[in-house]
């Protein structure tokens, strides 16, 4: 299922950078309950106990937003600006969404360096194949509950 992310354009420079200075809560908390809907339950015990315990940071960098995220016992929360992140990763909106929807790989990407991971490289490498196993996340995220 390829839905096209709309064309978006880039914010102008100046609403980009006081997007940049904006905090980091707001746009966490919404990427938290998202990856609390799509990516939590598909999770075992396992590869969350893995995958917890730690703060990553993501940036879009057309739009200058930062999220920072940790999984916890109850889920995916925000970060505080004072936990040490481990993992950074930034790319472009649309280069995210197509990750999301799994019609790019997160491998070429990275090797065009459209997709920038700092940080501790073993804990990407986790991340990476821990998202590559369990598939697209985008046809789950627009899937109605019906619970």
């Amino acid at each position: 299922m390829n839905l096209a992310l709309p064309a978006l354009p880039s914010p102008p420079a100046a609403l980009r950078r006081l997007i940049e200075r904006l905090p980091t809560q707001p746009p966490s908390l919404l990427l938290a309950l998202a990856l609390n809907r799509t990516l939590l339950p598909r999770l075992d015990d396992t590869t969350r106990a893995a995958l917890g315990g730690r703060a990553i940071e993501v940036q879009v960098d057309d739009f200058g937003v930062r999220c920072r995220l940790h999984l916890g016992p109850r889920g995916f929360a925000p970060a505080g600006t004072g936990a040490p992140v481990v993992l950074r990763i930034s790319a472009a909106a649309e280069i995210f969404w197509r990750l999301a929807e799994g019609t790019e790989d997160a491998d070429t990407l990275f090797f065009e360096r459209k997709l920038v991971m700092e940080g501790d490289t073993e804990f990407g490498l986790l991340l990476k194949n821990t998202l590559d196993a369990i598939g697209p996340l985008v046809p789950h995220l627009l899937a109605r509950r019906t619970d």
